[in-house]
């Protein structure tokens, strides 16, 4: 919850409070010290707070009359304090939003190397709970204010807007990151996003969505680095369940749902040992060390080599993929100090 408006409900809680308290206070007082009905007690109390001018049921004596001084003083300053609440908070209302945002852009700001995901859809979502599970910064760009306040909160960082337009790429930090995933359902849309996403910062890493096949060499001609179909592979997946069922189960099982479940790591050969010397993965012994299996070669071309032989020299900016089971893969970040 935003603190100023945990901060407004304390203070009209307390003036509610406050008001309820001097009301008691009052027809107990009127009940006790003149004899009042209850129904007389409460109307006393009401014009006696309210200060409306209206005449005494009966005539008070002194102590009565005393009474009604301190509880037309005290009434007046509870009034006063929950007017003065009230009213703050109906003025501020209009900027809870305003200062929402802007703590959100000053977070957003202090991001690098961070992803980008426009458009908070099915594959925005998905996308952005994977990140999540590798505690990755990334921010989300989606127009719709209503998707935007629903999902909204501490973990997901959002700017309302439209992907398209230059400013909000730019107020999502796009010179700073190192990813755009375009997830917007507009083929047409995701284009534009690309082409202006790589106008801005050349470097970065684009990856769109595309529902139909002729967008995607569009989409790769634009400057996308990786163009993703969901209905194809929706597709594969399913014919993949008939024709390798087993395999499939297998894959499923090799799925990240967490962080504590993690099962494949990429890492950077930088990250196993000093680039100085060139070694081998035999030289690593990560199998031995961590009980984690390399599966996967990535050299500085972006170039894979499935099954890499043991022999096989890890060149600089160059990658290894390792395959294991969660506790083995936590211990493999742990010796290498992995993040």
């Amino acid at each position: 919850m935003n603190p100023l408006i945990k901060l407004f409900r304390v203070k009209i809680y307390t003036a509610v409070f406050l008001l309820v308290f001097i009301l008691l206070v009052g027809i107990f007082g009127f009940r006790m010290m003149s004899d009042y009905t209850w129904v007389d007690s409460i109307y006393m109390t009401v014009i006696t707070i309210t200060t409306v001018g209206f005449g005494e049921v009966q005539p008070l004596d002194d102590n009565a009359k005393i009474f009604t001084i301190f509880l037309i003083l005290a009434s007046v300053i509870i009034l006063g304090y929950a007017i003065t609440v009230i009213t703050e908070y109906i003025l501020s209302k209009n900027n809870f939003e305003e200062l929402k945002q802007r703590k959100m852009q000053k977070r957003i700001d202090g991001f690098k190397d961070h992803i980008i995901i426009c458009g908070y859809g099915r594959n925005g979502k998905q996308a952005s709970e994977k990140l999540l599970a590798y505690n990755k910064s990334f921010v989300v760009i989606e127009k719709d204010k209503e998707v935007m306040e629903k999902f909204q909160s501490d973990t997901v960082p959002f700017v309302l807007g439209n992907a398209n337009e230059d400013e909000i790429l730019i107020q999502a930090g796009i010179e700073r990151a190192s990813t755009l995933i375009s997830a917007l359902p507009n083929d047409a849309d995701n284009l534009f996003v690309v082409l202006s996403a790589r106008q801005i910062n050349n470097k970065l890493n684009i990856i769109s969505r595309a529902s139909e096949e002729t967008s995607y060499k569009k989409l790769k001609l634009a400057g996308a680095n990786n163009v993703i179909l969901p209905d194809r592979i929706g597709g594969d997946y399913m014919a993949s369940l008939v024709v390798v069922p087993g395999l499939i189960e297998f894959i499923d099982n090799l799925s990240i749902v967490g962080k504590a479940n993690i099962n494949i790591e990429e890492i950077p050969i930088e990250k196993l040992y000093e680039s100085s010397t060139t070694k081998t993965i035999r030289d690593l012994d990560l199998r031995k060390k961590t009980g984690c299996s390399v599966i996967g070669y990535k050299n500085a071309n972006g170039e894979y080599l499935v099954n890499p032989e043991a022999d096989l020299e890890l060149a600089t900016n160059s990658r290894i993929i390792v395959l294991g089971r969660p506790e083995q893969i936590q211990k493999l970040n742990s010796l290498y100090d992995i993040t």
